[in-house]
């Protein structure tokens, strides 16, 4: 009889492993962006590289958002302690704080809508924990908007004769950060010909950004910015550091609403203002 419990209690032991260690659905993974709560398998998922999906803003006004779709849907492994839809909620947020955007309206406590930038790519997701049991996550990611044609210094120019001021879409930063990514090197070349063309020409460069973080933090990371920016345009660029100066606004001069993804990327701008 001990003999026989002893093999009962091994078969349930085994059964038991094997259960909490049930592989994800063949061909599922977790998002790049994202890893899942702990405690959770994927059981089934899918990928459309181009598909719409009903996302809600910060008032609650439901719009579609398109882009490369993925969908995940996660089952609590059997035996694992149940998850509160609070525990969920804000996991996702904190994931999407980390990505440089946030939660942005929630139904029930339970539906819950995110957004972010992240590089070049805008990327919203709806959380569904209303059975915390099954989460279901989608996710739409597109390229952020880009400026794809680089005003040259004649637009520059322009520009500063018009209202004193001209804004350049074509220098980028990763997120959160002040380094001047290659990839700007067009539109610093075109601020340097301006410059050239126009001997008397002093400007200062201000930095801007959108609403997202706190207000201190993004005042320092513009101010950041547009160093960077003077200091490459002197460096590299060989302008007379007397003819620039730099300049933080942070978020205090939006030029389109922050309640949108394409909104902040336009306030994300570096601005050429004549002095």
């Amino acid at each position: 009889m001990k003999s026989l419990a002893r093999i009962v209690l091994g078969a349930l032991l085994c059964s038991g492993l094997a259960l909490a260690a049930e592989p994800d659905a063949e061909g599922c993974a977790d998002h790049p962006l994202l890893t899942r709560i702990s405690g959770y398998r994927i059981d089934r998922c899918r990928t459309v590289e181009f598909d719409a999906m009903a996302f809600s803003d910060a008032k609650g006004n439901e719009t579609n958002v398109e882009g490369k779709l993925t969908e995940i849907h996660y089952t609590l492994h059997e035996g694992q302690a149940d998850k509160g839809r609070i525990q969920i909620v804000r996991n996702y947020e904190n994931a999407f704080k980390k990505l440089g955007g946030g939660l942005v309206y929630v139904v029930d406590g339970a539906l819950a809508y995110y957004a972010a930038v992240k590089g070049d790519k805008a990327v919203w997701a709806v959380v569904n924990a209303y059975n915390t049991q099954f989460v279901g996550l989608s996710i739409v990611e597109k390229e952020a908007m880009r400026q794809d044609v680089v005003a040259d210094a004649a637009s520059f120019a322009s520009g500063l004769k018009d209202t004193g001021h001209v804004a350049v879409y074509g220098i980028y930063f990763d997120t959160g950060k002040s380094d001047v990514k290659p990839e700007s090197d067009a539109a610093l070349k075109e601020i340097a010909k301006l410059l050239s063309q126009e001997p008397k020409l002093k400007l200062y460069v201000v930095g801007h950004t959108d609403s997202v973080g706190q207000f201190d933090a993004n005042m320092k990371l513009s101010q950041a910015r547009a160093e960077a920016v003077v200091k490459v345009l002197t460096t590299k660029h060989g302008v007379a550091a007397a003819r620039l100066r730099a300049a933080g606004a942070g978020p205090t001069s939006p030029v389109a609403s922050n309640a949108t993804e394409e909104g902040k990327a336009k306030n994300r701008r570096v601005e050429l203002v004549e002095q």
